[in-house]
């Protein structure tokens, strides 16, 4: 996930759209203050907005929502080489199960089965495939196809045998790794908000880098509003004929209106490299090993942060048409969606969008 999405906040009532009803409480103080707190975790910066009344209480709460998320890093992180994932691929493999801790167990259940629901789109086993192309982004060479072959081997949810109910994990061979980077800062951002909830502020919104969980509206407002930024342009020089040029970028950024639900963003705005005159993004194709390369920015409104988190990355490598197959597809998936993209070399922006989605649009004639 990125920085694609930004926050602004509404003061209308005209309309209201979210998970779960609310209304303002008869008689409820209107003089709570709002209070902000930010701190980077997880790699990214962590927004905490929360309505109370008592400033004592609204740091308290924050200190615990932040350490709540620090923990979690502690279990999921990639980079931690002491993190409970590092450490359960270092020791696991065939006939090695690994005791698991009730968060990892948890999240490995949810991304398991979105993996199954996108068809290997989506998979927490990618880990050999990112770290080798981390390093070719960095030295901007392609890594040689048999090493990409090698490294697809270890790949593939197959290989993951999960214990639920013995809170066990076993990795079916030698050398897999697991990577929760498309779905762990979603989960964070749950449970931040969870935290802040168990402290009594319900008003709130968490916004981790991207992945926005927001609980009840401010009290003078029926909804928060998220404001999607528009794809980049691949020029960053205003003096290109791309960046005058209204087809570069979305003239009209969509609002969404959101109470009790998340939303996420994942796209390559702010991370790609261009290796023998291709562009690559960060999000790798566990089907190619290779970073994705259309340029793209995926939104996804769901239930969770986690949900939202997995589904945006999922679509972000499903692609536009395929993407949009499994948003409507309202049997297996209770989210909706919004997709700006270009094709081949193109600086023409299109999108697309769920047909669920205008439920959530503060603006739906920004959207066809």
């Amino acid at each position: 996930m990125n920085r694609l999405t930004r926050q602004i906040f509404s003061f209308s009532c005209t309309f209201f759209i979210g998970v779960s009803a609310l209304s303002q409480a008869a008689g409820e103080d209107c003089s709570l203050r709002r209070f902000d707190f930010e701190r980077v975790e997880m790699g990214v910066l962590f927004r905490l907005s929360v309505y109370g009344s008592d400033s004592d209480l609204a740091n308290k709460a924050a200190e615990a929502a932040y350490a709540r998320v620090h923990e979690l890093n502690g279990i999921f992180s990639d980079y931690d080489g002491s993190s409970e994932v590092r450490r359960l691929c270092d020791i696991s493999g065939p006939g090695r199960a690994v005791k698991a801790s009730k968060e990892l167990v948890a999240v490995l259940a949810e991304s398991l089965k979105l993996s199954d629901e996108t068809e290997g789109a989506f998979d927490v086993t990618v880990g050999p495939l990112t770290k080798l192309w981390r390093r070719a982004r960095r030295r901007e060479i392609i890594p040689e196809p048999q090493r990409i072959a090698d490294e697809r081997k270890l790949v593939g949810t197959e290989l993951v045998r999960l214990d639920s109910q013995n809170s066990s994990v076993e990795l079916l061979r030698e050398g897999m790794r697991l990577d929760f980077g498309g779905i762990a800062k979603g989960f964070a951002a749950d449970e931040a908000l969870r935290i802040l909830r168990d402290h009594g502020l319900n008003r709130a919104l968490v916004d981790a880098s991207g992945d926005i969980v927001a609980g009840d509206p401010p009290p003078d407002a029926c909804f928060w509003v998220i404001s999607i930024e528009a794809l980049r342009p691949r020029y960053r020089n205003q003096d290109s004929p791309a960046a005058n040029n209204q087809d570069s970028d979305t003239a009209v950024i969509p609002e969404l209106k959101i109470c009790n639900a998340a939303v996420a963003t994942s796209g390559d705005a702010y991370q790609s490299v261009v290796i023998d005159g291709r562009r690559f993004s960060h999000i790798v194709d566990p089907k190619t090993g290779l970073g994705l390369n259309q340029r793209s920015s995926v939104t996804i409104v769901a239930r969770s942060g986690l949900m939202a988190d997995g589904l945006a990355s999922a679509v972000s490598v499903l692609g536009p048409d395929a993407g949009m197959r499994l948003l409507n597809d309202s049997e297996h998936c209770e989210a909706e969606g919004y997709i700006m993209f270009a094709k081949g070399g193109s600086d023409k922006v299109r999108s697309a969008s769920s047909l669920g989605l205008k439920r959530f649009l503060i603006n739906p004639e920004t959207v066809e």
